[in-house]
């Protein structure tokens, strides 16, 4: 499967090459033929500068047309994106480069971020986001500047794109898991086809679409979201970067007049207060909105329908499945249900022993289809565990009707689901216990007034301890160390943390509390 065809060559051959795909917030207006004109440089870059074809390449890097551009002069040249988001500690990211075995490295961060990755992967043949900018400013789009190499030399255009077989990992995604511990999942070109037909079959995105999408692309959602969905639909995609918050969200609502929104239950729910205050114009234009990331709970569902009058399509995936593989079809969704198996998907509810149960029975979801992937790298135990049964276990407890809906019920670990992102309990402690004056920590789930989930931090201090001095440490040692999206939305400092009769901890009691707080 050629890639880089399926998703910009094909609207090149049928004259849609000057059609707007990608409005970037440095670069502007980005057409499909010079998106591949970007690309093709990109990978005889890449040629020149040694790197192999079959290489695992990180991109650390917020969401640009830079980004995109590499990604896909990466497909070209046959090696393997490996998309990372910069705002993880740094230690996150070396281990996933050493996990990974990368040789290759495109950095694109904020100043001192990228001073850092530069540094740390000062042995590796690499290039940043400026210099993939600078081609989309260039007077002339044949222009693409050499990295490493002086200002006036230039790349020499890259042969055919590589031919990726079905059998072969493309890209890899990671993801903390059930454990916690990061895991690169290995995904096939024929796992992308899949969510095109699938999903992208559901959605039915068209040229004249202008999408935006919350999440990043350096997420398996978002990476669907503002790459594949989009570009094998023809249409325009508007990119966020930076923080995103319901305010940057109205302001490009407005800007931008996107048709299909993409986010978060949590997200819509900050454009709901939003819309309390300010009104609900700015979903005039959008079409379709999707959710996905986490349970969308059902008011919450039917107040978006209700105040922004837009069908809401509720989603369910996995990284190990790529995309959405459960969503409502907008012409019939019913409140509160997850969905569907899309397209080409199975999808069964299995018990402990991984059988098949009744409709209507409690069990683990199971997904089986093109876009499950390959399996984890380097994680042979996990991989077995994981993906078995023919397809893959999520850790999703849900009930299928009958008729064939899935409803979510709860998940079956402790792993906290925080805005679609997967986060071990313990990750948080081990920070906050770092903490002067803190002699013990437990991290809960919880859920706000719109029935999303929140990660609640039980703090225990050091006896003579003053709680108001803890509280403030316990908050800048997060803001350190943890990404955004990692960050407990509450800090509960108590005395003593529960504990059962065998001494150990009753989280079921903290749980219980977060609630009736």
């Amino acid at each position: 499967m050629d890639l880089v065809e399926r998703l910009l060559g094909r609207h090149i051959q049928a004259g849609g090459g000057e059609r707007v795909c990608y409005v970037d917030p440095d670069v502007g207006e980005v057409t499909y033929a010079r998106l591949h004109d970007a690309a093709r440089h990109y990978a005889g870059t890449l040629r020149e500068l040694g790197v192999a074809p079959g290489t695992r390449a990180l991109v650390v890097a917020d969401d640009s047309v830079a980004t995109v551009a590499a990604v896909l002069g990466l497909w070209w040249h046959g090696c393997v994106p490996v998309p990372v988001s910069p705002v993880l500690s740094d230690a996150e990211i070396r281990f996933m480069a050493a996990d990974c075995e990368a040789g290759f490295a495109h950095i694109d961060a904020p100043t001192a971020k990228q001073r850092t990755l530069e540094e740390e992967f000062a042995s590796l043949p690499r290039t940043t986001g400026e210099q993939g900018r600078a081609v989309f400013t260039a007077a002339d789009a044949e222009v693409a500047r050499r990295p490493q190499a002086s200002s006036e030399s230039l790349t020499e255009p890259s042969p055919e794109p590589a031919q990726w077989p079905g059998d072969q990992a493309a890209l890899v995604q990671y993801t903390s898991g059930s454990t916690g511990s990061p895991k690169g999942v290995l995904h096939a070109a024929t796992g992308i086809e899949a969510v095109l037909s699938g999903i992208g079959s559901v959605l039915g995105l068209r040229p004249d679409d202008v999408v935006l999408s919350t999440a990043k692309l350096s997420f398996g959602y978002g990476f669907g979201n503002s790459v594949l969905l989009p570009l094998a639909a023809g249409a325009r995609t508007v990119l966020l970067r930076g923080s995103v918050d319901a305010h940057v969200v109205s302001s490009n609502l407005h800007r931008h007049r996107p048709t299909v929104l993409f986010s978060v239950p949590r997200m819509y729910a900050a454009l709901l207060a939003l819309a309390d205050s300010h009104g609900p114009e700015g979903f005039a234009s959008v079409r379709l909105a999707v959710t996905a990331g986490e349970h969308c709970p059902a008011q919450l569902g039917e107040r978006v329908r209700s105040t922004f009058g837009v069908p809401l399509v509720n989603g369910l995936g996995a990284t190990e499945a790529l995309h959405i593989v459960v969503a409502t079809p907008p012409s019939r969704i019913t409140p509160g249900a997850t969905g569907r198996a899309v397209p080409g998907t199975e999808v069964t509810v299995r018990d402990d022993d991984g059988l098949p149960v009744a409709d209507g029975t409690e069990g683990r979801l199971h997904i089986a289809g093109p876009s499950v992937a390959l399996g984890y790298l380097n994680r042979v135990e996990a991989t077995r565990r994981t993906f078995a049964g023919g397809g893959a276990f999520t850790n999703d407890i849900v009930r299928r009707t009958e008729e064939g809906e899935i409803w979510h019920l709860c998940r079956a670990d402790d792993v906290l689901n925080l805005g679609g992102y997967k986060v071990a309990p313990g990750e948080i402690e081990t920070v906050v216990r770092a903490t002067d004056r803190v002699a013990e920590c437990a991290v809960v789930a919880s859920t706000d007034e719109h029935g999303l989930e929140q990660a609640v931090a039980y703090v225990v201090p050091v006896a003579g301890s003053d709680h108001a001095a803890v509280r403030k440490a316990v908050l800048l040692s997060i803001r350190k160390h943890l990404a955004p999206f990692k960050r407990p939305s509450r800090i509960e400092v108590i005395d003593v943390l529960p504990v059962t009769s065998t001494g150990k901890l009753a989280r079921h009691e903290l749980r219980e509390s977060a609630g009736r707080r």
